[in-house]
C-alpha cells in the first residue's frame, strides 16, 4: 500500500500540475525513466548461499538472504524407474571418461519443466507490523514470490537429479519504516542476492542420491553468466495523465492517477549468438498488477482527474486505460528500454 503524505490541497494541486506538463517536472528533476540513487552490495551474510544489502537515497534499506536445503521429492519417479536408468547411467560413465559428455548441460536439459512452485518460499519482515500473518506483509509476499514462481527457469534449475531437489528460503528483511511503497526495494534486493546465490557443485549423476563437491570455490551460480536468464524484478511505474514515470516518490505516488507493478525476466536463451557475439537480453512480461493510488482512498474522487473551480486537485473515478499499459509494459519490455537498463545496472552491482 503507498504511503500517503501530508501535503495540502493546494501543494497537491502544484505537484499535480507540474507532472502533467509535457515535458513534466518532477520534485527531484529527475526525467520520467530514471531512477533514484541507490546502494547496494552482495554477499554480506556469511551463513548464507547469497545475501544482497540495497538502500535507497531517501534512507529506506533491506536486507534479503537466499538460503538452499537439499530436499526428497515426493510422488516424482516410482521405484522401477531407477531400476530402468541403471543401463543409462552406465552409459553416461562411459561417456564422462571419454569426455564426451556435458554433465551439466545434461543436467539442465533434464530439468527442464520439472520444477515446482513449492519449492520456493519468500517470507517478508517489515518494521511495525508484528505479525508474519498481517494482510500488508502477506500482500508483498505474495507480489514477490508469483514473479519467482512465474519464471520457470528458476524452478528448473532447482531440480538435482531424479528424487531430489533444492529448495530455497529467500528472507527479506525491510530495516527501516517504508518512506514510500517498498516493493521495488524489495524486489531489487532479492534480484541482486539471487544474482548471488551460488549452490555446491553436484558430482553425483541425476538417477544417483545427490552427492556435492565440498570445496566452495567450486559452487556453481544459480543463474549461469553464459545464459541469457537473470532473476526477475518488479518495477513500480505511475501515470498522471498521459505521462508515465518510473521509480515514483513519495510526494509523487500521492498524486498518481494509476500505479501499476509491473515484474519482467529473460528468455533464459544462450547469451551470445551463432558467432559468439554477446547478445542483448530479451525481456518478457511475468507479471502485471494495478495498485489503488492513495488519493483515491483519502479524498473524494470526480468525474475528471482535473482541478475544480477553487484550485483543489481531486483524483478522477475509474481505472486506468488499456493504451497507458501497454505503454508502461513496451517502455519497459523494447530494446534498449528501462528494463535493460536496469538489468545492466543491476549486474554491474553483482560483478563489482
Amino acid at each position: 500500500m503507498p504511503t500517503s503524505t501530508l501535503l495540502s490541497p493546494s501543494e497537491l494541486a502544484y505537484l499535480h500540475s507540474s507532472l502533467s506538463l509535457d515535458p513534466p517536472i518532477r520534485p527531484d528533476a529527475r526525467s520520467p525513466t530514471s531512477f533514484r540513487p541507490l546502494v547496494a552490495e552482495t554477499d554480506l551474510l556469511p551463513t548464507t548461499n547469497g545475501s544482497a544489502r540495497l538502500c535507497f537515497a531517501d534512507g529506506s534499506e533491506a536486507i534479503v538472504g537466499v538460503k538452499a536445503e537439499v530436499e526428497r521429492t515426493t510422488g516424482s519417479k516410482t521405484v522401477g524407474y531407477y531400476a530402468d536408468q541403471a543401463n543409462r547411467g552406465k552409459d553416461e560413465d562411459t561417456k564422462m571418461q571419454s569426455g564426451e559428455a556435458d554433465m551439466d548441460e545434461e543436467r539442465r536439459q533434464q530439468a527442464r519443466g520439472k520444477g515446482q512452485d513449492s519449492w520456493i518460499e519468500v517470507t517478508v519482515d517489515m518494521p511495525g507490523f508484528g505479525r508474519d500473518d498481517d494482510g500488508v506483509v502477506v500482500f508483498l509476499g505474495q507480489m514477490l514470490r508469483e514473479g519467482l514462481v512465474a519464471d520457470r527457469g528458476l524452478r528448473d534449475r532447482l531440480w538435482i537429479g531424479w528424487g531430489w531437489h533444492w529448495r530455497v528460503y529467500i528472507d527479506i528483511l525491510l530495516l527501516t519504516a517504508p518512506n514510500s511503497y517498498p516493493l521495488p526495494l524489495l524486489s531489487l534486493a532479492t534480484h541482486l542476492a539471487l544474482l548471488a546465490t551460488r549452490l555446491p557443485a553436484p558430482i553425483s549423476r541425476i538417477d544417483e542420491d545427490p552427492l556435492f563437491n565440498d570445496d566452495w570455490d567450486a559452487a556453481q551460480p544459480l543463474y549461469d553468466s553464459n545464459y541469457d536468464h537473470r532473476p526477475p524484478f518488479t518495477l513500480l511505474v505511475m501515470s498522471v495523465g498521459d505521462n508515465i514515470f518510473f521509480d515514483p516518490a513519495r510526494e509523487e505516488l500521492a498524486v498518481a492517477g494509476a500505479i501499476c507493478a509491473i515484474t519482467v525476466g529473460t528468455d533464459g536463451s544462450s547469451s551470445y549468438n551463432a558467432a559468439g557475439q554477446p547478445k542483448r537480453p530479451e525481456l518478457r512480461l511475468l507479471a502485471l498488477r494495478t495498485i489503488d493510488p492513495p488519493a483515491r482512498l483519502a479524498a473524494a474522487a470526480s468525474a475528471t482527474d482535473e482541478e475544480d473551480d477553487q484550485g483543489v486537485w481531486r483524483p478522477a473515478r475509474g481505472g486506468i486505460k488499456r493504451s497507458l499499459v501497454g505503454k508502461m509494459v513496451k517502455m519497459i519490455l523494447e530494446p534498449g528500454g528501462v528494463g535493460e537498463e536496469v538489468m545492466k545496472g543491476l549486474q554491474g552491482f553483482s560483478e563489482g
